[in-house]
């Protein structure tokens, strides 16, 4: 894919939940790391890009495995590569980005849950301690795993983990959305 993407700069079209959206700083990166370039389409939100990805009316979509894993089970859909650095466990056979040619391309969609600067740490504990204790729970685990939504390792359900893996992020995206002189609306 990537080589002829190369050789047919500007050709392909990825569709976008938006700009700025997931999928689009993330194609701005897949884009600046192996040298190609593609039109990039913004639709109002995944739904409508997935109807014209179904529909052959775009080309790619680079979004969370769980928006197409019941596409690609049914094989409407194929899965080049998740963008971990390990297999999805709902999407065994699907590679990882390293394995399919891409060492390093490794972005995720990842959720946390923030209150008001000030709130009590007793609070937070609180708050921290009832989503670990959902994370856990068999009734989510396994729909999370339906849907190929892996949660983070235990030890990274904390305040300061996410405190830690949020800075980390955003020294990684923040160059590239600068970049690309991506605004928030």
């Amino acid at each position: 894919m990537i080589a002829w993407l190369k050789a047919n700069p500007g050709k392909a079209s990825v569709g976008i939940a938006g700009v700025g959206a997931n999928g689009h700083v993330t194609g701005l990166l897949f884009q600046k790391q192996t040298g190609t370039r593609v039109q990039f389409v913004p639709y109002r939100g995944n739904g409508p890009a997935l109807q014209d990805l179904l529909a052959g009316q775009i080309d790619l979509m680079i979004e969370p495995s769980s928006n197409f894993l019941s596409y690609v089970r049914a094989g409407t859909l194929k899965g080049f590569a998740v963008t971990s650095s390990t297999h999805v466990a709902a999407a065994p056979t699907i590679p990882t980005v390293d394995e399919a040619g891409l060492p390093g391309f490794h972005a995720s969609l990842w959720q946390g849950l923030w209150v008001p600067k000030g709130t009590s740490k007793e609070i937070v504990a609180k708050l921290n301690a009832a989503a670990v204790e959902a994370l856990a729970s068999d009734a989510v685990r396994a729909r999370f795993g339906d849907l190929g939504v892996e949660p983070p390792a235990r030890n990274q359900q904390t305040p300061e983990a996410l405190a830690s893996f949020q800075k980390a992020e955003i020294e990684k995206w923040w160059p590239i959305i600068r970049a690309a002189n991506i605004k928030g609306e």
